[in-house]
């Protein structure tokens, strides 16, 4: 599919997302200033359908940036222990800081996330680079561990309620007021565009970033925060979003390689249509009720991966 039409394909899903739901949305009484038709509209389905969109675009790009940095097309924020590390520094917080305000649940939850990635950096550098399914198989172990730690404390301070929330990716709670916190990942999208130079270069190795003159740890450090504070703050707001951050970059990089400056928009673009169309395709499954998104995601998001699985092992 060309470029442009992936950008028709995303609005046409936007479209659909807005008018798609449980109180039908009409044209012409939108037109004709229904109140309760533009209460519908802007309280719920445009800030709905505008977090699929950041949200989407956003763990793609966390994806490709691991991707990248780890030098291995099966790491992903949901591989490597990030999101299993921002739940348990939420946890924290609400153990030891139970009102404390959104925003230092997001920082705490970023500290916690980029501890864990870089813990899982520093595993990986005892297993052989070449083994490309090794190293997320021990991302997900080590995410497992962290997870398990933090369902214990969550039975111990009768917080497994609060948790179950962060287990699944749900959007139906998003409302106008309680989901401008993703707009923070916005710029850290432009600061990826930024450096995506510097992060192809580290993705080609330490031996070659350090000849092109990179401080190769530097970037890495900072690759690594950079996908940390954009998992928290999605974690924060809609859930865990499982497989999304490594099927999409793979799939582009299939038809349009891997230099990360040509590829992040149509990543971001790509992520977002994957995830808005999962976002509808959960609405109308069992209407009028509705499956949390990260249900429809997981059981898409596990066949594509298994394909891609297969692929790079028969490549």
């Amino acid at each position: 599919m060309k470029k442009i039409g992936l950008f028709v394909l995303l609005l046409l899903l936007i479209v659909a997302s807005i008018f798609v739901g449980v109180k039908d949305i009409s044209l012409t009484q939108l037109f004709q200033w229904d109140s309760q038709q533009q209460l519908v509209l802007l309280t719920t389905r445009l800030p709905r359908t505008i977090s699929l969109v950041i949200a989407g675009s956003t763990i793609s790009i966390s994806g490709l940036i691991m991707q990248h940095l780890t030098q291995n097309k099966f790491v992903s924020p949901s591989t490597a222990g990030t999101m299993d590390s921002a739940r348990l520094g939420i946890l924290v917080v609400m153990i030891l800081f139970p009102s404390a305000p959104l925003l230092f649940r997001s920082f705490i939850a970023f500290l916690f996330a980029f501890g864990g990635t870089l813990i899982f950096i520093y595993l990986t550098r005892f297993l052989p680079a070449k083994n490309q399914v090794m190293i997320p198989l021990i991302g997900v172990m080590f995410g497992n561990i962290i997870g398990s730690v933090a369902t214990f404390f969550a039975y111990q301070f009768q917080l497994v309620q609060n948790m179950s929330s962060w287990l699944q990716g749900n959007f139906s709670t998003v409302m106008k007021g309680n989901y401008e916190l993703l707009y923070l990942t916005i710029p850290l999208l432009i600061i990826t565009y930024l450096f995506a130079y510097r992060f192809t270069v580290v993705g080609m190795g330490e031996d070659m970033a350090t000849n092109l003159g990179l401080n190769y740890q530097r970037i890495q450090l900072f690759g690594l925060g950079i996908v940390a504070l954009s998992s928290a703050v999605v974690l924060i707001m809609v859930g865990n979003i499982p497989f999304l951050g490594v099927i999409v970059p793979n799939l582009v990089s299939m038809r349009y390689g891997d230099h990360m400056k040509n590829t992040l928009a149509i990543t971001a673009v790509g992520g977002s249509i994957f995830l808005v169309a999962c976002d509808v395709l959960a609405r109308v499954v069992i209407a009028p009720y509705e499956v949390p998104v990260s249900v429809v995601v997981g059981v898409l998001g596990s066949v594509i991966f298994i394909a891609l699985l297969m692929r790079r092992k028969t490549a």
